[in-house]
């Protein structure tokens, strides 16, 4: 698994600039790349034989005023090696306005993985053919996975309209 994981590195490094390499387990690579680059990262990646995306996923560094998106790689195929490793493809973009070019010509099951991110944390899918609910049965003033949405709060008001059990008593027995 070394040799693979470092002709990987190898290969990767010189074939993109500003891009970061860690091998951070026996079977784990993170790759950190530029939104712009995410396209041609993961194209590369697929043609290499890490044709599968298993998850994209997003981090909120409400500090930093980012969302990471991670995009997990593993290799459907008969070699031990690059079938036990899985890849880490990091990008970031800012939490203002979010956007980032849609992955689904390059992973048709990106589709459902970014609905739900649009619809949890905004971010837009330049490109997504559809980005309607996937999830939710309303709408949010704040998605309900970003750091700022107040949780309480949305509780306090939802919970607000529904009547306790003794208002619906005093109701029933005036009726």
């Amino acid at each position: 698994m070394n040799h693979l994981r470092q002709i990987l590195k190898d290969n990767l490094l010189s074939s993109f600039e500003d891009i970061k390499i860690n091998i951070a387990e026996e079977n784990r690579i993170i790759i950190e790349c530029r939104k712009e680059s995410i396209i041609t990262v993961l194209s590369h990646l697929k043609s290499d034989g890490f044709n599968h995306l298993s998850l994209i996923s997003c981090v909120d560094w409400i500090n930093e005023n980012t969302f990471e998106l991670v995009y997990i790689l593993t290799a459907y195929t008969e070699d031990p090696e690059k079938g036990g490793l899985n890849l880490l493809v990091k990008t970031k973009v800012v939490r203002d306005k979010p956007t980032l070019y849609t992955v689904i010509n390059v992973f048709s099951n990106a589709e459902p993985f970014e609905r739900e991110l649009h619809e949890l944390y905004g971010i837009h899918f330049s490109g997504h053919p559809r980005l309607t609910p996937l999830l939710l049965e309303r709408s949010y003033e704040i998605p309900p996975f970003r750091k700022d949405f107040d949780t309480r709060q949305y509780v306090e008001d939802f919970f607000k309209q529904i009547p306790t059990i003794e208002e619906k008593k005093r109701t029933n027995e005036r009726t």
